[in-house]
C-alpha cells in the first residue's frame, strides 16, 4: 500500500520512560526549564523512533511523549478552551476495585468547555513537534490528533458558552475552521499520515452513554452524522497522497476501559459518511462486540483490525489472531485489512499496566503476523 494505514500500524502511544516522567515533575516543581525539557523529550523521541522502525513499523509516531494526555494537551492549546475538573486518574494503579481488563462505570472523562471564540495559536499546535519528528525517521511519521468531535460530544451544548455562540453552527464552523487549518499546515509542512482519535463514536455504542448524550440534549442517532460532517470538513481540502484515518476507542486509561457495545449502533452511518482512507477499531475482547458491522464497509475503505491489546502484557496465540482474521473476513474482504493494537499503550503519563519490552513484543508479532498474511506487508 503506497500510504497509511499499513498492514502492520499501531494507534501511537507509548509507555513513557522514568527519565521523561521525572523531567516533567522537575518542570512542575520549578527546577527544569522547557527548552530542558525539550531536550529530554527530542533525545527519548528519537531512541523511540528507531525502536519502532525495528519492531517492522512502517508508521511512526513520537510516542505522545510531549503530552499528558492523549487530547488533553491539543485541545486546550486552542484559544478559548479550559478543561473542566474530572475524575480521570494519571497515577499507574486502576481504580480499586477494578480488575485491569473491566470497566469503570462511574467514570467521569476530562471535558472540555468552549468559554469564548475559539482561535489556533499562532504557529499552529502540531508543526513543530511533526518538523523534528520527520527529521528522526527513515519510515512514515504519522501525527494523532484528537477528533474534531471532542470539543463537543462530553458536554454538547452545555460544553458551549452560549454568549460567544448562541448559534452552535457557528461553533462547528470554527471548530472545523481550526483543524482544516492544522491539517493543512501539516501537510505544508510534509505530513502524509494523519490519525483523528474519536472515541466518541465508540462511546455511541455503549446504552449507558447513549443515555447520558440524551441527558445533554443531543440525539445519540443523529450525532455520527454530525461528527462526520465535522470530520469531513476539516479534511476536505487535504493533499490526495495524505491518509487520514480515524482510530476509535471504549477507553484505555490505566488497563481499564469506560464504555462497552458493538458497532452496529454507528457502523453504517461511520463508514459510508466518514470520508477518511481508514479506521482503526478495538476488537481485542468480548466488550467490542462481533464483526457482524464490518458487513457495512465500503470498497476501498481499509479496516485495521485492534485485536491484539495493549492493556495486557502477554502475548496472543498467532493461531487464535489467524482465526479472528478469517471470522472478519466473512464480513469483509481480507485486501482491505490492516492489524495494530487496539489501543495506544499510554494514553496518558500513567499508562498501561504492561512492561516496557511486552509493548515491543506486541509491535513485533502484529509486524510478523502481517507478513504472514499479506503479501504486500
Amino acid at each position: 500500500m503506497a500510504k497509511g494505514p499499513f498492514r502492520a500500524d499501531q494507534v501511537g502511544s507509548f509507555l513513557r520512560p522514568k527519565e521523561l516522567m521525572d523531567a516533567r515533575e522537575k518542570l512542575k516543581q520549578g527546577d527544569l526549564d522547557r527548552a530542558a525539557l525539550r531536550e529530554v523529550e527530542d533525545r527519548l523521541i528519537t531512541e523511540l523512533v528507531k525502536m519502532q522502525e525495528a519492531a517492522g513499523m512502517k508508521a511512526v509516531t513520537d510516542g505522545d511523549f510531549r503530552r499528558t494526555s492523549w487530547s488533553g494537551d491539543f485541545l486546550t492549546a486552542i484559544d478559548g478552551v479550559q478543561m473542566r475538573s474530572t475524575t480521570e486518574r494519571l497515577g499507574n494503579t486502576p481504580p480499586a476495585g477494578v480488575p485491569k481488563g473491566g470497566i469503570v462505570r462511574d467514570w467521569e472523562p476530562p471535558a472540555p468547555l468552549t468559554t469564548k471564540k475559539l482561535s489556533r495559536p499562532d504557529g499552529g499546535i502540531q508543526r513543530q513537534s511533526f518538523e523534528f519528528l520527520a527529521g528522526a525517521v527513515n519510515q512514515t511519521p504519522k501525527v494523532c490528533i484528537p477528533s474534531p468531535s471532542m470539543l463537543h460530544f462530553r458536554g454538547g451544548r452545555g460544553g458551549v458558552d452560549a454568549d460567544a455562540y448562541p448559534d452552535m453552527e457557528e461553533f462547528f464552523d470554527d471548530v472545523t475552521a481550526i483543524w482544516r487549518a492544522e491539517i493543512m499546515d501539516l501537510a505544508d509542512a510534509g505530513c502524509r499520515y494523519v490519525q483523528l482519535d474519536d472515541t466518541n463514536l465508540a462511546y455511541l455504542c455503549d446504552d449507558r452513554l447513549r443515555e447520558k448524550v440524551r441527558g445533554l440534549g443531543e440525539d445519540p442517532d443523529q450525532l455520527p452524522l454530525l461528527y462526520a460532517r465535522l470530520i469531513n470538513n476539516a479534511i476536505a481540502d487535504r493533499p490526495d497522497d495524505m491518509a487520514i484515518t480515524v482510530h476509535l476507542c471504549r477507553g484505555n486509561s490505566l488497563s481499564v476501559g469506560h464504555a462497552e457495545g458493538g458497532y452496529e449502533p454507528v457502523a453504517e452511518k461511520m463508514f459510508n459518511e466518514v470520508k477518511v482512507d481508514g479506521f482503526f477499531l478495538e476488537y481485542d475482547s468480548d466488550r467490542a462486540g462481533d464483526f457482524q458491522p464490518l458487513r457495512f464497509v465500503p470498497k476501498g475503505l481499509k479496516i485495521v483490525l485492534g485485536i491484539v491489546t495493549s492493556k495486557f502484557g502477554e502475548l496472543e496465540d498467532t493461531d487464535d489472531l489467524k482465526r479472528r482474521i478469517d471470522e472478519a473476513s466473512e464480513f469483509m474482504p481480507v485486501d482491505q485489512m490492516c492489524l495494530s493494537p487496539q489501543c495506544g499503550f499510554a494514553s496518558h503519563t500513567g499508562g498501561n499496566i504492561l512492561e516496557f519490552d511486552q509493548q515491543w513484543a506486541k509491535l513485533n508479532m502484529i509486524s510478523e503476523l502481517a507478513k504472514e498474511v499479506w503479501a504486500d506487508a
